[in-house]
Parts: structure tokens; sequence; C-alpha cells
């Protein structure tokens, strides 16, 4: 049993988005720890206000008609509060994304929820100081033994071929899904296949672009992130300049410059 002096609530959400500051929940869970051991439990989805992209729905699930009936932040805001009130934080990945979000919700509709009392407890950070994921730690899971000289260039290549032989040999055939249990492919010893698999969202090698779930080219950044390349070409001719003169790498200004010669050389 956890050793607690304050109730601890452990929490999840699922948004419109990764933005904190511009998307909203969809969805939200919590369970209230108390000293004694015992569990509360809360779980309810929220109205954002404004259209779920297809991008998340495909991920959590939740599309604009399951939501459209459920009552917004806002009206759930002050009993979320007096749950949480005297409780610390928890849960996986809260520093980066679930926290801020939670706070940019209250803050929206007029309440200052304080995380500064707050012991805040995320999982993912003890999960990383724990289990490493570096190629030390890759080659001990798949052959068993210690890497010596590690970060010499020949030894990191050389436990690289191990390490990609192994994972090929141990996968083999295998399924590969997403978090959300859908199958994106089946692992081959074929590096085609294997090349497809890894890079299949990926237009550019730095991610500045991807492909949608229509096979369609869209931004994965700023202003126009998960928005058609092609059409915001079209529509911003000026964002095409400003991406060739700003700071982004050469593939990501080649790759934008190939998707508009494909568009708009024949017009």
């Amino acid at each position: 049993m956890l050793n607690l002096n304050n109730p601890l609530v452990i929490f999840d959400l699922e948004t419109t988005g990764t933005n904190t500051a511009k998307d909203r929940i969809v969805e939200i869970a919590l369970i209230k720890i108390l000293p004694d051991g015992s569990k509360e439990e809360k779980h309810r989805r929220i109205n954002p206000g404004i259209p779920i992209p297809l991008e998340s729905s495909l991920i959590h699930g939740i599309y604009d008609k399951d939501v459209e009936n459920e009552p917004t932040f806002g009206q759930v805001a002050k009993s979320m509060a007096d749950f949480l009130e005297g409780c610390d934080l928890g849960g996986f990945n809260i520093l980066q994304f679930d926290i801020p979000l939670l706070v940019e919700e209250f803050l929206r509709v007029g309440i200052d929820f304080d995380t500064d009392k707050r012991k805040l407890l995320d999982a993912q950070k003890i999960f990383h100081m724990m289990e490493k994921r570096n190629l030390s730690a890759a080659y001990k899971f798949y052959t068993g033994k210690t890497l010596e000289n590690a970060h010499s260039a020949l030894a990191d290549t050389r436990a690289t071929v191990d390490v990609f032989t192994e994972q090929v040999a141990k996968y083999e055939n295998q399924e590969v899904t997403n978090l959300r249990g859908q199958v994106l492919g089946i692992i081959k010893n074929n590096m085609s296949e294997i090349h497809e698999l890894i890079n299949q969202k990926m237009v550019d090698l730095a991610g500045r672009m991807i492909f949608d779930t229509d096979g369609h080219e869209v931004f994965n950044f700023g202003k126009h992130k998960g928005k058609r390349v092609a059409e915001i070409l079209q529509k911003e001719p000026s964002f095409y300049d400003w991406m060739m003169k700003g700071d982004f790498p050469m593939d990501t200004k080649k790759k934008l410059t190939q998707i508009r010669l494909k568009n708009f050389n024949n017009r």
C-alpha cells in the first residue's frame, strides 16, 4: 500500500490535441487513493466546445457525436476542483501534458487551480529513470550481455548490429499495434517492409510533415498542424516562402518543394 500523507489523485485526460494552450479535454478519469488505502473513482466525458480533429478521434475513439450532449468543462469544474481539493496529483506523463492542460481549463473558467502546494508524481519519470532506453540497455535486453566501451563508435556500431539482428529474429511475424490496439503491420525479415512499417507516417525526416489516415501530406507543427500541405500552399503561398527562408532542415525544404511541384506544376 502506498504511504500517503495526503490523498493522491491519479488521473488521465483524453483531449482534442496536444497543444496545452488551445486544446480541450474530452474525457477525464480520476482515481482518488486515500491514506487508508480506500479509493474513489470519477470518470466522465466532456463537451470541448470545439470540433475534435479526426486524427485525435482515431487515437482515443471519441468523436463529436459522442460528446455533443455532455457538459462543458465549465459546468463540471467546481465539482472537479472540490474532488481535487487537498490532493496530490499523479499520472503518466502528467508533468509535460495533463497538468498544464488541466490548469489551463480551470483558468479559462475562472478557477485558480494552484499546483504549488501539491506533490506531483509522474510515473513516466520513474519509468525513464529506472528502465533506461539507450543502446546499452537494448544490448543487455536483446543479447543478455553488457556493452563494453559504450560511446565508442565501433563498439556502438557492433552492438547495434547485434541488437537489430536479435530484434528481427525475436519479433518476426509478430503484429505491431498502436496504443489503441490497431494493427499497424507485421515485422518481417525484409528490409523494405521494416522501412515501411517504421517510417509510414513521416514525409520528411524531421517529422515536420506526416501522412494522415487518407495518405495526404499534412503539417505536423505550428498553426497549420493537421492541415493538408497542398491546401495551405494554395491558400497561403507565403507560408512556403517562410519555410524556405526559415531554419528548417534541407530535407524538409526539399520534400515541401516536391509537394508544391506535384500539386501546382501543371496549373
